[in-house]
């Protein structure tokens, strides 16, 4: 299990997705610089113990009406060979020294961890505490064979979210925009065979329950 360093990080993430997240085509915020603040996630654990991964949820104010973006990162003690593209910024970890900060939806380790989170092999952690689950996040698997392997880490980006596709037409979607829903009854969409769901804080106080993850299975029709 990923062991969770209580130190100094300078920048800070925040500081550090205050300058990505304008550069985002998903992003739409105000006129200046966004206005975040954490608002939740998980992390998963990395099998070769090498990389950190985490679903960090951010709150931006700075537009009319507040919102929330999922910018899942990875964490590095080395660049990554060809993805310049992906990276967030680099950081000085109290721990850890020098990290290299990527988008996740761009590096393999984390993009093959997702199916396996998808289909219960794995679990997600709490954000905070080592070694901890995170029992807000749920997921779901429909389908009667394993989830495909093979997912790209050349991610696409539109306005709402970033799609890995893989060679037989299957898809995981990241929703980056987070919008709440009543009850997880409602998350899954129609032409979705999985997905991974979690919650959020919303500037009022109050947790949101959202899609983070959906996964479809086949080419799309």
């Amino acid at each position: 299990m990923a062991v969770i360093h209580h130190t100094t990080l300078k920048p800070t993430k925040l500081e550090l997705l205050t300058a990505w997240l304008p550069t985002r085509p998903w992003y739409s915020g105000g006129a200046g610089d966004p206005e975040l603040a954490k608002a939740g996630g998980f992390r998963l654990d990395d099998p070769e113990g090498e990389v950190g991964m985490e679903f960090l949820v951010v709150t931006d104010t700075s537009g009319t009406q507040p919102i929330s973006y999922l910018t899942p990162l990875t964490y590095r003690g080395a660049p990554l060979d060809g993805a310049e593209h992906a990276l967030v910024g680099t950081m000085e970890h109290g721990v850890l020294g020098r990290r290299w900060a990527y988008d996740g939806c761009h590096d393999p380790v984390l993009v093959a961890q997702l199916p396996a989170l998808i289909e219960g092999r794995v679990q997600a952690q709490d954000q905070n505490i080592s070694d901890t689950p995170d029992r807000e996040v749920t997921r779901s698997y429909l389908g009667a064979s394993p989830v495909p392997t093979g997912f790209s880490a050349t991610a696409v980006d539109d306005h709402e979210g970033t799609e890995l596709p893989a060679p037989d037409g299957t898809a995981l979607r990241l929703h980056r925009v987070l919008r709440p829903v009543p009850d997880d009854a409602a998350l899954l969409p129609p032409e979705a065979t999985g997905h991974v769901a979690g919650a959020w804080q919303i500037p009022d106080g109050t947790r949101a329950r959202g899609l983070f993850v959906t996964l479809r299975t086949g080419p799309r029709a």
